[in-house]
C-alpha cells in the first residue's frame, strides 16, 4: 500500500513561486511519479512526470515555468512553480502509479 502526502500550497501573487512536495511511502522503489492538478468547475489535467530515468515531460501549458524532480532515497518529488499566473489556481496531486495523494491547494491571486 503506498501513501502520499503533499505539502507546500498555498497563496501567492501572480509572478511568485511556490515549491511542493510528496512523499511517497510504502514501497522501497517508485519509477514514475507525477503532478496533476484540478481547478474549480474543470476536469483534472496532467501536469509533469518524472521517471527513475530521471526524464522529465511537462504540459504545454507549464513548460518553462515548473520543474518537476524527485529524491530517490527519500521517494519524494517536487514541483518547483515559478512565474505562477491565476490559471495555475488549482488543487495539485501527486500520482503514483494507481495512487493519488489528497491535494493541496495553490491560489494565485493578488
Amino acid at each position: 500500500q503506498v501513501q502520499l502526502v503533499e505539502s507546500g500550497g498555498g497563496l501567492v501573487q501572480p509572478g511568485g513561486s511556490l515549491r511542493l512536495s510528496c512523499v511517497a511511502s510504502g514501497r522501497p522503489f517508485i519509477n514514475s511519479m507525477g503532478w496533476y492538478r484540478q481547478a474549480p468547475g474543470k476536469q483534472r489535467e496532467w501536469v509533469a512526470t518524472v521517471t527513475s530515468g530521471p526524464t522529465t515531460n511537462y504540459a504545454d501549458s507549464v513548460k518553462g515555468r515548473f520543474a518537476i524532480s524527485r529524491d530517490n532515497a527519500k521517494n519524494t518529488v517536487y514541483l518547483q512553480m515559478n512565474s505562477l499566473k491565476p490559471e495555475d489556481t488549482a488543487v495539485y496531486y501527486c500520482h503514483v502509479g494507481p495512487y493519488w495523494g489528497t491535494g493541496t491547494l495553490v491560489t494565485v491571486s493578488s
